[in-house]
């Protein structure tokens, strides 16, 4: 059995769906039924509940080989690193009281640092958690920034006809689609061929700035001369306030802008042929991003 926590998102939902494609007994675990459905229609076996309920991810983890563990976003939280260090010690009690003998972790780039990485330090100490269970085998992937990212840009370049974040737009970093996620993360808990703790990093098919991707989606989207803009930092915070933000996860994701900006969010390997994922944002953009954009 291998169950997967977070089964109703995007990577936890592309690993699901490909273990099952592969026949593989696989077990989701999401807040909601409705949103397991599709994944339960195709064999899966549903597991409804809190994940930051130890009691309740035991009872997930039972009979479970390996698990596909994360820290499921709650972006209105008012005490992210709070809700964060609930989720991470419940992962850690059920795994402890389960024949759970391998998970794969989904962490970030930048993990490798404690401090100064905004919600990606939250995911440090996640590591560092797990890394500790006795007899244990850990995959932290590691993976780039989520082109699904982009769809938190859609209202502003809708609305004010811009593109824009916190972060620089001509420093290019390495960006990906969560599908690759998913299925990395799926080859990891089918053929559980790590040992102890290890890292693996994903870093999308190519690096890229956010003032080429910004050009890249006004080409798709009819607006060719779309633009990019850096706000400062106070400016963002407030914007992602007024749109349904905590001021805690705010916060988080300032400190996380001022990390990338600063170059401390970063790979820690050379690119290879292991870490680099097959999916190009010119077609993820063509594929996914134009058509919801035109669907506003």
């Amino acid at each position: 059995m291998i169950t997967i926590m977070g089964a109703s998102g995007k990577t936890g939902g592309f690993a699901a769906h490909a273990l099952l494609k592969q026949g593989q007994k696989v077990r989701v675990i999401a807040r909601s039924e409705d949103h397991l459905k599709t994944l339960v229609d195709k064999g899966a076996e549903p597991a409804v509940g809190d994940a930051a309920d130890a009691g309740f991810l035991a009872g997930a983890f039972r009979e479970s080989d390996a698990v596909y563990a994360l820290i499921p976003p709650n972006v209105a939280h008012p005490d992210v690193p709070a809700y964060t260090e609930q989720i991470g010690e419940a992962t850690i009690e059920a795994i402890k009281d389960s024949s759970v003998t391998h998970v794969v972790f989904l962490s970030s780039i930048g993990a490798d640092r404690a401090s100064g990485t905004g919600p990606i330090a939250l995911l440090h100490r996640q590591e560092k958690r797990l890394a500790s269970v006795p007899g244990l085998n850990v995959l932290a992937l590691r993976p780039a920034y989520f082109f699904e990212n982009h769809f938190m840009s859609l209202p502003l370049i809708k609305h004010q006809g811009i593109n824009g974040s916190a972060m620089a737009g001509n420093y290019a970093f390495p960006q990906i689609a969560t599908r690759d996620i998913g299925a990395a993360a799926a080859q990891a808990l089918r053929e559980r061929d790590f040992k102890g703790s290890s890292v693996r990093e994903l870093l999308g098919s190519r690096d890229l700035s956010l003032d080429e991707a910004t050009r890249i989606m006004g080409a798709a989207i009819g607006k060719p001369d779309l633009k990019y803009v850096q706000f400062p930092y106070e400016a963002a915070f407030d914007a992602m306030v007024n749109v349904g933000l905590s001021k805690s996860m705010s916060t988080l994701y300032v400190e996380m802008a001022r990390a990338f900006n600063g170059g401390l969010v970063k790979s820690v390997e050379a690119r290879n042929a292991r870490n680099t994922t097959p999916t190009r944002f010119e077609d993820f953009v063509t594929q996914t991003l134009a058509p919801a954009y035109r669907a506003q």
